[in-house]
C-alpha cells in the first residue's frame, strides 16, 4: 500500500492535504479503494454545501457495495472533483491523485495521524 508522507490520514480511511491558502483538500486511501474493489460510481456533495466531522459527504459505489466517505473536517464545500463522475475508476487508479473535494472555512478538524501512524492502524485491521 502507498500512504504519501505529506499527507494526514483518519480511521475512516480518507486522506487530508492542507493547501497554503487554508483550503483542505479530501480524498480516501489507497486501502480504502484496494478494499472497495472496482469503483463504479461516485455521488459527491454541490459547491456550497456545509460538511461536519464525522459525517458523510459523499458516497462510493463499487461492484461489491455502496460505502459512505465520512468528512474529517468542518466547513463549507469550495470546489468538487467533476472528473471522477464521469471516470470514478480515476480513483482506484490513484487515488491520492484522485480528490474528492476541497474545503474552506474549516472551523474543525478530526485528529489526523500522520503516514506511518495510519500505515500501522491498517495492519491491525
Amino acid at each position: 500500500m502507498n500512504y504519501p508522507k505529506e499527507l494526514n490520514y483518519v480511521k475512516s480511511h480518507e486522506w487530508i492535504r492542507k493547501e497554503a491558502d487554508g483550503i483542505v483538500v479530501i480524498g480516501i486511501t489507497d486501502y480504502a479503494q484496494d478494499a472497495l474493489g472496482d469503483l463504479v460510481f461516485v455521488n459527491l456533495p454541490e459547491t456550497g454545501d456545509e460538511i461536519s466531522v464525522g459525517n458523510p459527504f459523499a458516497d462510493v459505489e463499487s461492484v461489491k457495495a455502496v460505502s459512505e466517505i465520512f468528512s474529517p473536517v468542518t466547513g463549507r464545500v469550495a470546489e468538487i472533483n467533476e472528473e471522477l463522475l464521469d471516470s470514478p475508476e480515476l480513483i482506484n487508479d490513484d487515488p491520492y491523485g484522485a480528490w474528492f473535494i476541497k474545503v474552506e472555512e474549516v472551523t474543525e478538524e478530526e485528529e489526523y495521524m500522520d503516514a506511518q501512524s495510519y500505515e500501522e492502524y491498517t495492519e491491525q485491521l
